[in-house]
């Protein structure tokens, strides 16, 4: 399997089923298989997933961006085009810049958890932060966006953050907020599968890693799960490990036990 992720990475285009499968000397059937069992993807999702990571790098070191499109393997501007807002988030062109020119709207504001930052584009929320220190929150998101425009929420987008901090406080209530979700394949099949824990209960890593169909990808599926930037609305604090004791969480232990706390009293 490494040497058929390798085939594939080399690749200008991606190579059929058949010819992967021909050379690792298996089946059509059986190496599919066997590649989503190890990857935790489709040979064809790691390819696109594999092409958006190289068109990242390219655009941040190539002349134009139509120079990074076709040096990161992609046949013509067209077909990039059509997915750039799902494999970049914004143009080919904002991004370039940092995301000079996009323009993304926050709110910080206060629950019993401390400090809470939410942050959208126009395709949905891209961020939902948690803290101690509100200033150090907005300098994380400039840091993710160095050259975006950050604008304070209006009344309307206050009452975003007024329903993240509803559903801490009062976990009954559910969330359901339009998404602006940015990761590798991977990471966003791991990122899918924690909204569908339901509100009260826990799984573990390796739970997680066999529902996904990968039971040897627990380390990766941890990853994941602590890449996750978008706090409560992608519940990454719902996985627990084996034994039931509390693992890492980005925004601290004690907040993850108090949103466990309040979730199985809802």
């Amino acid at each position: 399997m490494a040497r058929a992720c390798r085939l594939i990475e080399s690749a200008e285009d991606l190579p059929s089923l058949d010819a992967l499968a021909g050379a690792a000397g298996m089946s059509r059937f059986h190496f599919h298989r066997v590649f989503k069992t190890t990857t935790g993807v489709t040979p064809k999702a790691y390819a696109a997933a594999h092409r958006a990571r190289r068109v990242r790098d390219e655009l941040a070191r190539s002349r134009t961006v139509t120079d990074a499109i076709y040096d990161a393997g992609f046949n013509s501007s067209g077909r990039f085009y059509a997915t750039s807002g799902q494999v970049l988030g914004m143009t080919p062109t904002d991004y370039r810049a940092g995301g000079a020119g996009s323009s993304i709207r926050f709110a910080v504001g206060e629950c019993s958890l401390g400090s809470i930052l939410a942050a959208a584009t126009e395709r949905g929320v891209c961020a939902i932060l948690l803290g101690d220190d509100p200033d150090r929150l907005v300098h994380e998101l400039q840091d993710r966006f160095p050259k975006a425009e950050l604008v304070g929420g209006d009344k309307r987008f206050e009452r975003v953050v007024a329903r993240v901090i509803g559903f801490i406080e009062r976990p009954g209530l559910g969330l359901d907020l339009p998404l602006d979700v940015r990761g590798t394949a991977f990471q966003q099949r791991v990122w899918q599968a924690l909204r569908e824990i339901p509100v009260g209960a826990t799984t573990s890593y390796r739970d997680l890693a066999e529902r996904l169909g990968m039971p040897r990808a627990v380390r990766a599926v941890a990853h994941a799960c602590a890449s996750n930037t978008i706090a409560v609305a992608i519940p990454c604090h719902r996985v627990v490990r084996t034994d039931g004791a509390l693992a890492g969480y980005r925004w601290g232990i004690e907040r993850k036990r108090a949103l466990l706390a309040r979730e199985k009293a809802s």
